[in-house]
């Protein structure tokens, strides 16, 4: 299972979430600290304006707690005690659940936004990059992609495309009424300035384009009809434009007090208006202490917000149903993957214990049987044990699904310390050393608990090497048909 660390716009001020803020170029070192640890065997960061978090998931035999303890350390060690104040987890199905809503746009400042889901892929990406994810991750994140994608396929939760860029246009023609004419700044050129630019200019305003990359600034201006600047020109536009909108990636803020006031003598009484859509934020916050600017960040959006959720409560709700039914079916094939391991070492336990005891004999009392003999004493043992285990397997199957099958797999594997038995059968050498055909050694445990292959060879009956029927070989067999790690990790194809 996984576990989710981090904090949104629903859980921390944008004080705290621009701390913890999380640049693209950073991620590689980001990455590193995270899998140096022992405890998490993958990870996957997503990093956005309103929220940064951390979905891990343990090493194989690892546990969750220790993998939420670690990612809590590499995220404190970033932003802090205030940031650790702020921060959540979720783990199991809550975190699977709480994953499905983010990628579903029901966790988003803006319910319905589409961005979500490309910054979603973009960090499934990122994460296959810097090789932090595996098989459980790989499927988790993958099955996130087409929860997302169904929940706007089958509903009307993204009807209107309302976003963050949006919701600020909006307050633009609230503060306004009519842009046409209007000179408006984007500074920045990234994803959310795109969207905000072609809205302003859908509703006639002029746009200023400025961004740290000319060519960016110039393609994006052209887009709209506007006119690229460098960010040196940024006092001079300010002094022009009726409003400015903040969405660069800049760690520390591009508009300053300083700035703003030089700009103000400019303008002469003129009001700037400012939204700062921006974590970190673009814009000082004293700037709206001034007389005459009037400065929103994202967290000021809210209400217009909520304005846009009303509209949307009951196709959120048909989208939570989705969410629902894809974490049962999520949990239920999680379950299975760990049972499969649980039943197949319960099997290799009981028989190496009964192996080794037969072999002593092999050697001593029973020294004068024949070949014939022993082999029928090994199909009695397969036999015993596959009655002794039929009722407990049963059972743990049935549980496929049920909120306690964790639980009792834990139960399992800690009572009967599966956890030092090798899983994988081989092949069984002769005395001579060579390949006995149709035979697996099952192995035996030493006395320091960890799996061991046997002193002298144990051939097993025909019928207990191919396992046919058994549930050992059923789960055994539904092991083998999954993807390797490698290729959930590396799939290309997201949804």
């Amino acid at each position: 299972m996984i576990v989710v660390v981090g904090l949104s716009h629903k859980t921390a001020p944008i004080a705290v979430r621009e701390r913890l803020a999380v640049q693209r170029d950073a991620l590689p070192a980001l990455y590193e600290r995270l899998l140096a640890d022992r405890s998490i065997g993958e990870a996957v960061v997503l990093s956005t304006c309103n929220r940064v978090e951390v979905y891990a998931a343990p090493p194989r035999g690892g546990s969750l707690e220790a993998t939420s303890r670690a990612t809590i350390g590499a995220l404190a060690a970033i932003g802090g005690d205030v940031v650790t104040m702020h921060l959540g987890r979720k783990e199991g199905g809550d975190a699977v659940r709480h994953l499905f809503r983010v990628a579903s746009s029901l966790d988003s400042l803006v319910v319905g936004e589409p961005q979500i889901l490309g910054q979603l892929k973009d960090a499934i990406e990122l994460a296959r990059e810097s090789k932090a994810l595996g098989q459980t991750l790989g499927k988790a994140m993958l099955r996130a992609v087409r929860v997302g994608k169904r929940a706007r396929s089958e509903t009307a939760i993204g009807e209107g495309q309302v976003s963050v860029s949006s919701v600020a246009v909006d307050l633009a023609q609230e503060i306004f009424g009519d842009l046409t004419g209007r000179k408006a700044a984007l500074v920045g050129a990234g994803e959310m300035a795109e969207a905000a630019a072609k809205l302003l200019a859908k509703a006639g305003a002029k746009i200023i384009v400025l961004n740290r990359s000319p060519a960016r600034a110039k393609v994006l201006a052209y887009e709209v009809s506007g006119e690229p600047r460098g960010m040196q020109e940024l006092e001079r536009t300010l002094g022009e434009v009726d409003i400015a909108i903040g969405s660069t990636s800049s760690p520390t803020p591009v508009i300053t007090v300083d700035l703003v006031k030089r700009v103000r003598k400019v303008r002469r009484g003129k009001s700037l208006f400012l939204i700062d859509i921006a974590v970190p934020r673009d814009v000082e916050p004293a700037v709206n202490d001034l007389d005459g600017v009037y400065l929103y960040d994202v967290d000021d959006l809210s209400q217009i917000v909520a304005q846009s959720l009303e509209g949307r409560a009951a196709e959120a709700a048909r989208a939570e149903a989705i969410v629902e039914e894809e974490a049962r079916a999520f949990e239920h094939w999680t379950l299975e993957r760990e049972l499969t391991p649980t039943i197949v070492g319960l099997f290799n336990r009981t028989r190496a214990v009964l192996l080794a005891e037969l072999e002593r004999s092999f050697a001593g009392r029973l020294k004068h049987l024949g070949a014939a003999e022993k082999e029928a004493l090994l199909v009695m043992v397969d036999a015993a044990t596959n009655k002794l285990l039929h009722a407990p397997v049963t059972r743990l199957k049935e549980l496929a699904g049920d909120a306690r099958a964790e639980g009792y797999v834990e139960a399992v594997r800690d009572l009967f310390d599966l956890s030092a038995i090798a899983l994988e059968a081989i092949t069984l050498k002769g005395g001579d050393g060579s390949a006995i055909d149709g035979a697996i050694t099952l192995p035996t445990t030493g006395t320091n608990g960890k799996a061991q292959s046997p002193s002298s060879s144990i051939p097993r009956a025909p019928v207990q090497a191919s396992s046919a029927g058994s549930p050992a070989a059923a789960t055994l067999a539904s092991t083998s048909s999954s993807a390797s790690p490698r290729e959930v990790a590396g799939a290309k194809d997201l949804g």
